[in-house]
């Protein structure tokens, strides 16, 4: 019998194991070189600590990822997330102490106009036809200066308790921002994965007209897509107004759009669209908070936190990319061949 070689198929690596691999090395260091940072101390019937802080300060990212997640499936992309949340946070503001609307009327108020923002950035996109980018680059730049008019470029603060609660409240000690944003995380995956509609999002965003042929409502679930990723922007932005009791309409989710952008690719959905993954988009916002709140623990200069913040990023970009573990691979085998014996 003659020796033929064998091919062996390699197995590929589910995408969200990197992300998770980055996270859980983070935790390490902080770990050893973070003391106190695992502690978790109940103070006024309220569980506090750092790692509390993450999750609590990371609800806001982990909203934004969610949504962003379901447009860049449909080989889309929402720059005005940022504007929606000042939106939101200005309508809400205004409403409670300007019309002296209740604080419940303000938030349902706030959220109807997320998602009819998100609807808007859904018609240009679907029915006229622009460009993602272009189409919800018109309200980033109009929605914010919306949320200005509102607010007459003034910080509005406020004191409806409904309001304060969104962020002050807890759940058998928990924080609510950290409810809100697992419940809201549950909701959406459970639409995804058990309606049919994530299979009706991923062959939207793998080929529009192969998606048509099959009897996908294309236009539909783009207005879904967008519509919800207008709605968790709202829900964003009345967390963010929670936190400070005011709204700011110009620093309310400035740049917020582009770690929700980050935070969906560090997951593992692509930005040509197609296949994506709810949790790893979550896992990649607890990522992004985490190193955040660890650089500010570790009195890194706010100077250079930019910097290192991406190159950290950039690191966990390159374990996502196969290419890049393929040249890794092969310039390994190549140095252990070339070793001597």
């Amino acid at each position: 019998m003659s020796d033929k070689p064998v091919m062996v198929a390699r197995r590929a690596v589910p995408r969200i194991v990197w992300p998770i691999c980055a996270l859980v090395a983070l935790l390490a260091f902080n770990a050893v070189w973070t003391p106190g940072f695992f502690s978790v101390g109940l103070r006024d019937m309220r569980l506090t600590g750092s790692l509390v802080d993450v999750l609590s300060n990371g609800s806001i990212i982990v909203m934004l990822a969610v949504g962003m997640t379901l447009v860049i499936a449909t080989r889309g992309i929402d720059l005005s997330v940022g504007a929606v949340m000042a939106i939101a946070a200005a309508a809400a503001a205004v409403l409670t102490t300007s019309a002296g609307a209740p604080g419940w009327v303000a938030i349902l108020a706030a959220l109807g106009l997320g998602v009819a923002a998100g609807l808007w950035n859904g018609a240009l996109v679907a029915f006229v036809g622009i460009q993602p980018i272009v189409a919800t680059l018109i309200l980033m730049v109009a929605g914010r200066g919306a949320a200005q008019l509102l607010t007459n470029g003034q910080i509005v603060t406020f004191s409806d308790p409904v309001l304060v609660a969104i962020d002050s409240a807890t759940v058998y000690g928990i924080p609510l921002p950290i409810v809100l944003a697992a419940g809201l995380v549950t909701a959406v995956a459970l639409l995804a994965r058990r309606t049919g509609f994530a299979l009706m999002v991923e062959s939207t965003g793998e080929s529009e007209s192969a998606a048509r042929l099959a009897g996908v409502p294309v236009v539909s679930i783009r207005l879904w897509c967008y519509g919800l990723c207008g709605l968790c922007a709202a829900f964003a932005g009345l967390l963010a107004a929670s936190d400070i009791r005011a709204a700011d309409a110009n620093n309310v989710g400035l740049y917020l759009e582009l770690d929700a952008i980050l935070a969906v690719v560090l997951g593992g959905t692509a930005l040509a669209g197609g296949k994506f993954s709810i949790a790893g988009s979550v896992i990649g916002a607890i990522f992004i908070q985490a190193l955040t709140t660890t650089l500010l623990m570790q009195s890194i200069n706010p100077s250079a936190m930019l910097a290192v913040k991406a190159a950290a990023v950039l690191v966990v970009c390159l374990m996502l990319s196969s290419r890049f573990r393929f040249l890794v691979r092969r310039c390994c085998g190549t140095f252990w061949r070339r070793a001597p014996q």
